[in-house]
């Protein structure tokens, strides 16, 4: 970047900011998206690709973002499906004996456009006290740019697991060909979730719109429900695949979406956060051990677990705010969290999560998937 190219933010609430453009820049001069903040202090890159913020302008807290670089292995995801990215300085040079790419690059090749130059702290405090909410950005002209913010429809009541989701399915090879066999369906799954699956079975990853029957057909042992981008109450196709399963009464774990479309399942109604959370440092308190983990976090929607209409514990709870963090369902082989575990980035204090799903196959299949 060796010239600066003046651009605008400009928010649904007619919010303005002055920054510089960065990335891709697209031909009409216009990236829009619902602006949310991520606290994360690294793993910028993990955070871009992780197909949970579809439909989202990413703005991180950290002042300085780019200076490690990029490198292809901390890809979460085939490609990033965010709207953008808003910083308050770019490093203009990497330093770090993995990165391939200079973040700057990297957005050019992704296709992604950003902003940077940004005061952060004061649209970090302004969406925490208005809410997230539709915004633009971009080099066109502040009238441009408000128009396209009155015509952005943010991320309530669209379905952007279809957006996201593989078209057809795949295998990722377990620690032996006698491990357990899990079927994943791809909400818009991570790559370090499937590190962390993998690591306890072999798994099959199948479609988000993958069909009850097509999972029961592949024998599996245990199915996974992920992580994934937008509202839990427009993907009724999924939740009803996911009730004939719960019937089957076959192992279930879920975490981010797939908590909520569990619970939703379970005949509970989900509800959008102000700003919802995003970033790597959350306390969650697990109420059966009275252990308080920081965890990695990235949802917008909430469950309200006192609408469900099944037996069910709930095991963890936000330390922020009180919300619904985990729940077990008491008669049934099924376990759910908000948060997650697997992180990437963010800490590793709740990869356990993992294990416990490995210990309900025993104990549902009495035997070890090894």
């Amino acid at each position: 970047m060796n010239s600066i190219t003046p651009a605008l933010l400009v928010l649904a609430d007619g919010e303005t900011f002055e920054g510089e453009a960065i990335g891709h820049q697209p031909t009409n001069g216009i990236a829009s998206g619902e602006v949310v903040f991520n606290t994360v202090m690294s793993g910028y890159q993990e955070v871009i690709t992780d197909p949970s913020y579809a439909g989202q302008i990413i703005t991180f807290t950290y002042p300085h973002i780019g200076n490690y670089g990029v490198t292809a292995v901390d890809d979460e995801y085939r490609r990033p499906f965010c709207r953008g990215v808003v910083v308050r300085e770019l490093a203009r040079r990497r330093s770090n004996w993995r990165s391939s790419a200079g973040l700057d690059e990297q957005l050019v090749r992704w296709g992604i456009s950003g902003i940077a130059g940004i005061d952060t702290r004061r649209l970090t405090r302004h969406i925490r006290d208005v809410g997230a909410m539709p915004g633009a950005f971009g080099t066109a002209s502040h009238e441009e740019l408000a128009a396209a913010v009155n015509v952005e429809p943010g991320t309530t009541g669209v379905d952007l697991v279809r957006e996201v989701s593989i078209t057809s399915s795949y295998a990722v090879a377990g620690p032996s060909p006698d491990a357990w066999n899990v079927v994943a369906f791809d909400y818009g799954i991570k790559t370090t979730i499937l590190r962390h699956l993998s690591r306890i079975a072999n798994v099959t990853v199948v479609p988000g719109t993958a069909t009850a029957d097509e999972v029961m057909a592949m024998s599996p042992d245990g199915v996974f429900l992920s992580n994934g981008p937008g509202d839990p109450q427009v993907c009724d196709y999924a939740v009803k695949e996911i009730r004939a399963l719960m019937n089957l009464e076959i192992p279930i774990f879920g975490i981010c979406l797939g908590h909520q479309l569990l619970a939703s399942t379970a005949g509970a109604t989900t509800f959008k956060m102000p700003f919802g959370h995003h970033g790597g440092n959350h306390p969650v308190k697990d109420l059966r051990t009275n252990r308080v983990m920081i965890t990695s976090q990235n949802h917008n929607f909430c469950v309200d677990h006192t609408t469900l209409k099944v037996a069910a514990e709930v095991t963890h709870l936000n330390l922020n705010d009180g919300t619904l963090e985990g729940l077990v369902y008491t008669d049934l082989p099924m376990f759910s969290v908000q948060h997650h575990p697997e992180a990437g980035p963010g800490p590793h204090e709740s990869a356990t999560l993992f294990d416990d799903f490995a210990a309900l196959l025993k104990k549902v299949h009495g035997r070890v998937g090894i």
